[in-house]
């Protein structure tokens, strides 16, 4: 990965975490101070206790309303809402930066596959090739490449391509597969808080000395589950978006082979035609 890549890269994800940090600390407020509304319920609440315990015994907490989002939150707890958001913020960017490395204008310009192609019909090699070193796409620095060392013969030129050709692979590879990490390890997280979601449920019934109710049960089976579910939200489309991605980036690598090939077999015969900067 280029610094200036790498540089994009970390500045994205420290935006991510400056807003990872601001959202949980504004919801974590939220989450556990009271509204007005909910402190009246909870007033009106213990002033009819008496009285629903005499009508049929309901539980204040059935009466209690709760968000998707805040049951989500409590089902989940503070650690795994940061590892699951923290996952989140960086595969968005991963997202961001992946589909826009693998358009074809950043792979394969037409525009500068046509001013080479007219610097090559016109014999103007040195300005072709000045043309293909200062563009910093895919073909660009494939072709930069072989133009380089046509110096030293046809053959020379064509390895260099694909060296280089192998080299840009990789970078583009390389920063995909931190997609395909992220939907491995996702599922694990999920399975890490179900085992965790799992102990917390058996110790509340190991510390009851008698059966316990459901209600004390619902936070370390609600946390087995949920963690489950969004790490598999996670992890689905992690591996949807990467396998679309690496198959568009193979076809596109080999149309870079094709037409970088096509354009230097020109020199097949030429030999040192071209000139070196």
């Amino acid at each position: 990965m280029h610094s200036a890549q790498l540089k994009r890269f970390l500045g994205v994800s420290f935006l991510a975490m400056l807003v990872l940090a601001v959202y949980v600390g504004v919801f974590t407020a939220s989450v556990l101070k009271p509204t007005p509304a909910q402190a009246e319920e909870e007033t009106e609440g213990a002033a009819s206790a008496a009285a629903e315990n005499q009508a049929g015994g309901e539980a204040e907490s059935s009466a209690k309303s709760e968000s998707m989002l805040v049951w989500l939150y409590k089902s989940l707890g503070l650690r795994y809402v940061i590892v699951f958001l923290f996952i989140t913020f960086n595969l968005v960017a991963l997202f961001v930066m992946n589909i826009l490395a693998v358009r074809r204008e950043a792979i394969i310009p037409p525009a500068l596959l046509q001013m080479f192609e007219a610097h090559l019909n016109e014999k103007r090699y040195q300005e072709a090739y000045e043309l293909v070193k200062a563009d910093e796409s895919f073909l660009g620095r494939v072709l930069a490449a072989g133009m380089q060392q046509l110096s030293s013969g046809y053959d020379a030129a064509v390895a260099a391509m694909q060296e280089a050709g192998e080299e840009e692979n990789m970078k583009l590879e390389h920063r995909l597969g931190y997609v395909a990490l992220i939907g491995q390890i996702s599922p694990m997280f999920g399975l890490l808080g179900t085992v965790d979601g799992m102990i917390v449920a058996f110790n509340k019934i190991a510390q009851s000395t008698t059966t316990p109710k459901p209600s004390e049960l619902a936070q370390g089976i609600g946390m087995a589950l949920v963690t489950t579910l969004v790490g598999l939200i996670i992890a689905i489309p992690s591996i949807v978006y990467y396998q679309f991605v690496r198959n568009r980036l193979n076809r596109l690598v080999s149309e870079v082979g094709v037409i970088s090939g096509e354009l230097m077999k020109r020199f097949a015969t030429v030999g040192t035609g071209a000139k070196k900067a």
